[in-house]
């Protein structure tokens, strides 16, 4: 990738399995566009906003991720917090992970009942929130909603989902999983999560998004028939708005397919993300719980520090990557986000990596240290 006209090594990128620029990919979505038109269909889903390509999408899903049905949706972050909110009443219960992502957070705070926080991925601690929703249920009538993710997106770590579903006889919720990192990465052929873990089958409800393996735009959930079926008419943020562009849809069609047949980028994927982990760890660095594609690097450092590292590691090492700082992660520790991609290399790898040793020395010695705040621009 250029940055100002400088090339630069990018470990910040939506792009798993290589496919954005893949010439196969670019093929389909440059014939669509110009024979179909960005501005087609014009309507909502609903009304004037469904084609054939739409429909065929949903049917592929549904046959990949071995659900009776699936909803296309037209962004992942709406389409998340939508999909939670239109799942539960004023009676119902949510008890969700305390890492979820916002998307899933600003669902669950549309909910009008009661929602209970469990410490991330603390089974002690979600068993006790559902024993105060189980009680409160009983008073109510409503229902438990478990919500959480397959592959969280900061730190790596996949969701217990088999430890999860196993308290589902006891307490009797459904499912509901946000599986963007995991979808295209992770199970076969990329089904997730839940498939890599031996509990597909038990989510109730699947959600991903075609914004991380897929390189596009748009989201879906996969689930039972009748379930689906309810969110075509009752999730908002789908009810009110313009259908998913055709083009962008014949494009995920194309992208879908490659996923299944073509197990080369999955594989070239975590070649890199292999590689670039343990190569990690043997150099020193934390790279705490992960279990995914997602390569947290945990170092000790403020605010400061932090922004004159990662423009350090852009204009004078030709690397670009995110840092996550306080809330997400606590205070005077500096996260720095790597997404491998089937594009990288083991040349790419091991290039980071010395450069990491630099930096970090660096960083040691208070050469980053300053009383302000680095610009990035």
């Amino acid at each position: 990738m250029k940055f100002r006209g400088k090339d630069v090594l990018v470990w910040s990128v939506n792009n798993y399995l290589g496919l954005a620029n893949h010439p196969e990919v670019r093929a389909v979505d440059a014939e669509a566009a110009a024979q179909l038109g960005m501005g087609y269909p014009m309507g909502a889903r609903i009304m004037s906003g469904q084609t054939d390509h739409h429909e065929q999408l949903e049917r592929d899903l549904s046959a990949f991720m071995q659900k009776e049905d699936s909803f296309l949706l037209n962004f992942g972050y709406q389409g998340c917090q939508s999909a939670i909110e239109a799942l539960v009443n004023r009676h119902d219960v949510i008890v969700y992970d305390s890492e979820s992502h916002a998307c899933m957070i600003d669902g669950v705070r549309l909910h009008q009942g009661k929602r209970y926080v469990f410490k991330h991925n603390d089974m002690e601690s979600l068993e006790t929130q559902l024993k105060r929703a189980k009680t409160l249920i009983g008073k109510t009538g409503g229902g438990i909603l478990v919500v959480t993710e397959g592959v969280f997106g900061m730190a790596g770590d996949q969701g217990k989902l088999a430890e999860i579903v196993s308290f589902k006889k006891e307490y009797g919720f459904r499912l509901f999983v946000d599986d963007a990192h995991g979808f295209g990465t992770v199970g076969e052929n990329g089904r997730g999560a839940g498939d890599a873990q031996g509990v597909h089958d038990e989510i109730d409800v699947y959600f991903g998004t075609f914004a991380k393996a897929m390189a596009t735009i748009g989201a879906f959930v996969s689930g039972p028939a009748d379930v689906i079926e309810y969110f075509r008419y009752n999730m908002r943020s789908q009810t009110f708005a313009k259908s998913l562009p055709a083009p962008i849809v014949v494009g995920a069609i194309k992208r879908l397919e490659m996923m299944i047949t073509q197990p080369q980028h999955k594989e070239q994927l975590w070649k890199v993300a292999r590689a670039l982990q343990s190569g990690l760890k043997k150099a020193g660095f934390n790279i705490g719980a992960t279990n995914s594609c997602v390569t947290p690097v945990f170092l000790q450092g403020g605010l400061s520090e932090a922004t004159n590292l990662t423009v350090d590691l852009r204009e004078n090492y030709g690397i670009f990557c995110s840092i996550v700082m306080y809330p997400v992660v606590p205070k005077d520790v500096i996260m720095l986000r790597l997404i491998p991609t089937a594009t990288h290399n083991l040349d790419d790898v091991e290039y980071t990596i010395e450069t990491f040793k630099k930096v970090a020395a660096k960083l040691a010695e208070g050469k980053y240290v300053g009383e302000g705040i680095a610009n990035w621009a």
